[in-house]
């Protein structure tokens, strides 16, 4: 049954800490998943979560760890020492051992190192280490499941058992050459049906996606998403198997975009959370609101250069909102979509001309429906035929200019290897509402003072 977390379970965890009564809260938790023993530690204060932490039994706490916030993993890593922390990655995969290190300070690492007792969870963790986080290298994984293409099912078997000791999910068996260089993938029922003396040359499928240790990670899960992947091989250039990246890494890496590219076009220029301090947060939000009050003097500006205009016909003032608004939103709404097609990579050169046309039709029919409208509701409260149709013809060329450019921006932001999440928030609503202003007073002037 899924657990949930509520506030009266907190309270009598709370209580049994406050007793400083173990066995209570090991009686609350048993059977927990650790996932969710993570969820209550993240959900109390510091002193309480260090009490509950150290009643976990050792295989137990490791995976906790791995799934507690970054903040507060930090503050339990700052009170264990080398030789504690390396008890915990001993039992733990190997990638999830290197996201845990990779929290400490360098010369941590190296004292925790050299106190974990298996050498070569040792050696595999030292290996992650070189790469970046942010490449396939850094997420993938030591433990894997390999045969040699030259075995027969019955030494696979026997190969496979002593594997599969150190491997937490067998998902795919890989099959490599003398070599260790990947040639092929083994489908588990085709190998639990076959003969013992069937070699495994005659049962592995040849050719398997894989990726190289220097692949983005926003890249490897596009492979993954693409090919409805749960774990993928990486390689190195010259083919040499080196590990694999499972599903559940790669679903981390796209909440993770997820989060970041909502942050981004809300206006907030890094990764923040709720626990930071304010000064973070403002430090993230303050460089989007400079560029909205840069937008706003400039909106000013075109507005302040039209000033006879309002002299003599004030009320254009009340539709300048209207205009502005109207341009934002279609914006926002056509460099959502785009964004969304490169974000998947469902966007090729040929699909990239059909959506700018298509957003281009869509921006007619929306544009000629709201001009209508605005142009009956213009007519039949102020009963000035002019007017309405400046209104209506402004509203319509602004609503056409904020879908082509809403459309082109993020393109051009991704080609020049910008991310184009940036062209979905203040970005687009600032220039199109100074652009928005432009259009609307000249086309007034056109029908009224030329």
């Amino acid at each position: 049954m899924q657990f949930e977390l509520t506030k009266q379970f907190i309270e009598d965890i709370s209580n049994a800490i406050a007793e400083k009564n173990g066995a209570v809260v090991l009686d609350l938790i048993e059977g927990l998943h650790p996932v969710d023993i993570a969820e209550i530690l993240d959900s109390v204060n510091s002193d309480e979560a260090q009490f509950i932490y150290q009643q976990l039994d050792p295989k137990i706490s490791s995976l906790v760890l791995v799934e507690l916030e970054e903040d507060v993993r930090e503050k339990f890593l700052a009170s264990l020492s080398a030789k504690e922390i390396a008890a915990q990655l001993d039992s733990i995969d190997s990638d999830d051992a290197v996201d845990i290190i990779q929290d400490l300070p360098d010369y941590r690492k190296q004292r925790v190192i050299s106190q974990i007792e298996d050498l070569e969870q040792a050696e595999d963790i030292a290996e992650l280490l070189v790469y970046d986080e942010n490449v396939a290298g850094g997420l993938m994984a030591k433990e894997y499941i390999v045969t040699n293409i030259n075995w027969t099912v019955a030494q696979s078997l026997l190969k496979l058992r002593e594997q599969a000791e150190d491997t937490k999910y067998v998902y795919t068996i890989y099959v490599v050459d003398d070599d260790n260089k990947l040639l092929g993938t083994l489908s588990l029922k085709s190998f639990l049906y076959a003969n013992n003396s069937t070699k495994i040359k005659d049962l592995y499928r040849k050719d398997p996606i894989s990726v190289t240790v220097d692949t983005s990670d926003e890249e490897v899960a596009q492979i993954m998403d693409k090919y409805n992947l749960v774990a993928i091989p990486v390689v190195d250039k010259e083919n040499h198997l080196l590990g694999r990246i499972t599903i559940d890494d790669i679903v981390d890496i796209m909440r993770e975009e997820a989060e970041k590219d909502f942050q981004m076009a809300s206006g907030i220029s890094e990764r923040i959370d709720d626990k930071d301090g304010v000064f973070i947060l403002s430090r993230a939000r303050l460089p989007w609101l400079l560029i909205g009050l840069f937008g706003g003097i400039m909106g000013s500006i075109v507005i302040g250069s039209f000033d006879e205009q309002l002299e003599v016909l004030p009320i254009l003032a009340f539709f300048i909102p209207l205009i502005g608004a109207m341009g934002g939103n279609v914006g926002v709404q056509s460099s959502a979509i785009i964004v969304q097609g490169l974000a998947s990579n469902s966007l090729s050169v040929n699909s990239t001309y059909a959506k700018i046309l298509k957003e281009l039709g869509v921006a007619l029919v929306n544009g000629s429906v709201l001009g209508l409208l605005i142009f009956a509701y213009t007519y039949f409260t102020v009963s000035d035929i002019r007017l309405s149709i400046t209104i209506a013809t402004s509203l319509f060329a602004v609503i056409i200019f904020a879908g082509i450019f809403g459309t082109l921006i993020p393109l051009i932001l991704h080609k020049q290897k910008i991310d184009p999440a940036l062209a979905t928030g203040p970005f687009i609503t600032t220039i199109n509402d100074i652009i928005g202003q432009l259009i609307y007073f000249t086309i007034a002037g056109y029908f009224f003072f030329y």
